[in-house]
């Protein structure tokens, strides 16, 4: 299996491609994250955000490879724990599905990525910047992944026995 991570982009710090690259190369073969940046879109002070997010969207379905899952990366989307990212990943992992993750533009994402994405994940309610959410996406991955294998990099009290 393999996760594709889109991400519409502008200028990534390099600490933002140091870290996403560790948590990256933490993962087997069998479950491998693989970071593909889509050009964003021309904003001006009078552009059109809905202009900006179809320009977007069209690049991102474009880059989904044939066949795999989509889970789309909106503030309105679903809230999962840890473990519930975990069991998403196992059941992605068993029936060797590729997923790929959309995180839209300085806009979000467009209608059409959303209505596509067989689901909608929320990491947070507060606004983070769009390059620190591939480090998070990145970082929460490996500790499904931990969480999946009994790895000790996952530590914590309230961490279920059985996923």
């Amino acid at each position: 299996m393999r996760i594709h991570l889109l991400c519409v982009t502008h200028r990534v710090p390099a600490w933002v491609k140091a870290a996403f690259e560790e948590y990256a190369m933490r993962l087997p073969p069998s479950c491998r994250l693989g970071l593909v940046e889509i050009r964003a879109a021309r904003r001006h002070t009078s552009a059109d955000p809905d202009r900006a997010r179809t320009e977007e969207a069209s690049r991102l379905l474009k880059a989904v490879p044939g066949g795999a899952g989509i889970v789309a990366l909106d503030e309105h989307g679903e809230a999962w724990t840890t473990a519930a990212l975990a069991r998403h990943l196992g059941s992605w992992t068993q029936a060797s599905n590729d997923i790929a993750l959309l995180i839209g533009g300085a806009d979000g994402l467009a209608q059409r990525c959303l209505q596509q994405a067989n689901h909608v994940w929320s990491l947070s309610a507060l606004t983070l910047p769009h390059a620190l959410v591939r480090v998070i996406v990145a970082e929460q991955i490996y500790r499904a992944w931990s969480l999946l294998q009994h790895h000790p990099y996952h530590r914590t009290a309230c961490a279920p026995r059985s996923i």
